[in-house]
């Protein structure tokens, strides 16, 4: 059948031989991508009455979205805290060797810095999408300086800061500009926080809960107000303790707003957070699973060993990469997802969830060069 080109002139690949991640579940159907996104190949064969123009065998390898970093401070001998006139060049190695990792796009974060920092850094971030010169950036993370000396963790304690009269605006003069900026953490017990949680949500902001000592009903008082992440679960924050759980309580606190999910980072890199934790986090509240780096660990080996720690599913270590940090932007529309019209940001992986390649709306960016294909 000759394809069909009054639609549009792009060539139409279909990946075949592939077991790729669609509701929930990985599937043997065949991947079929033009211009960028993911096609229904049911429209082109009956609407258009088209067909492949290239055919690519994948070879029996998984095929699952891209993974999305929202927690990533730099690697690579760069550190994305640091103000330095060739910032840009160190975001941008950072894109490009996280391509072998399976990351697609990532939110650079910042954690404690003085205000200089950010008014120096900040105007340096601007989003956009990836391709063969790395991953996309979906905006920033700033990790503090609103957090509690008590839960520094590795953070500067004289750049920790906390909210005076103005609240809101003394977070707008700390940091200098919100335009490229994605998450913001902050520590729930903190006076005018409330206030501070609604101004940044009402901005589209994501406003996660971490470096802190909140206690249970501070902590959801906080997702009253808008917040929606935890960050780093377990790590720099109140332990666990039976009269009150703290911000780890709100994995199944009963005070959660209707149709409000609560999504947490875990550092699965076998260090930071004890398996036993990673499998006790997972099975109280598996939907609202999400892992990231966050350490010395790549975006794949934290996936692997989570599936490992836990015991789920492949698919559900896959969508904890990809769908929920979507879902937690409020990008799953396009991204997180191998769903028609999406962006066809994914991966090729072999059964031990080890990256052959990755592909940015539809392009290959990197390859394993012993795959031989």
């Amino acid at each position: 059948m000759p394809s069909n080109k009054s639609v549009s002139d792009a060539p139409i690949v279909q990946f075949t031989n592939c077991r790729i991640l669609r509701s929930h579940q990985l599937q043997r159907e065949d991947l079929w991508v033009r211009e960028g996104k993911i096609l229904n190949p049911e429209k082109l064969f009956f609407d258009e009455k088209g067909s492949a123009d290239i055919q690519l065998d994948c070879k029996d390898s998984i095929i699952t979205p891209g993974f999305i970093d929202v927690q990533i401070n730099g690697g690579f001998g760069v550190d994305f805290s640091l103000a330095t006139d060739d910032f840009r060049s160190g975001i941008d190695l950072v894109s490009q060797k996280i391509l072998s990792h399976g990351v697609t796009s990532f939110c650079p974060t910042l954690v404690t810095s003085p205000p200089s920092v950010y008014h120096q850094v900040l105007p340096q971030i601007s989003i956009r999408n990836g391709g063969a010169h790395g991953a996309g950036i979906l905006g920033a993370h700033l990790e503090g300086p609103f957090i509690s000396k008590e839960k520094k963790g590795a953070h500067p304690e004289h750049c920790i800061r906390t909210f005076e009269a103005g609240a809101f605006q003394d977070l707008l003069a700390t940091y200098g500009s919100l335009d490229c900026v994605r998450i913001v953490t902050l520590a729930p017990e903190m006076k005018r926080s409330s206030e501070v949680i609604q101004d940044l949500t009402k901005r589209g902001i994501c406003v996660s809960l971490g470096h802190s000592v909140a206690n249970l009903s501070q902590a959801e008082e906080a997702v009253q107000h808008g917040a929606t992440f935890i960050t780093h679960l377990f790590n720099a924050m109140l332990p666990f303790h039976h009269r009150d759980p703290g911000i780890v309580g709100l994995l199944t606190s009963d005070k959660i707003p209707a149709g409000r999910r609560v999504f947490y980072g875990m550092i699965s890199d076998g260090i930071h957070t004890n398996p036993a934790a990673l499998r006790i986090a997972h099975r109280a509240h598996p939907k609202g699973t999400k892992t990231l780096s966050g350490s010395v660990a790549t975006m794949d080996t934290c996936v692997r060993h989570f599936q490992e720690a836990t015991g789920c599913s492949v698919e559900t270590a896959l969508e904890a990469a990809s769908l929920h940090p979507a879902q937690l932007l409020g990008i799953e529309h396009k991204k997180g997802t191998l769903n028609y019209d999406s962006d066809a940001d994914f991966l090729m992986l072999n059964d031990g969830l080890y990256v052959q390649a990755t592909y940015i709306a539809g392009e290959e960016v990197w390859r394993q060069d012993a795959l031989g294909m």
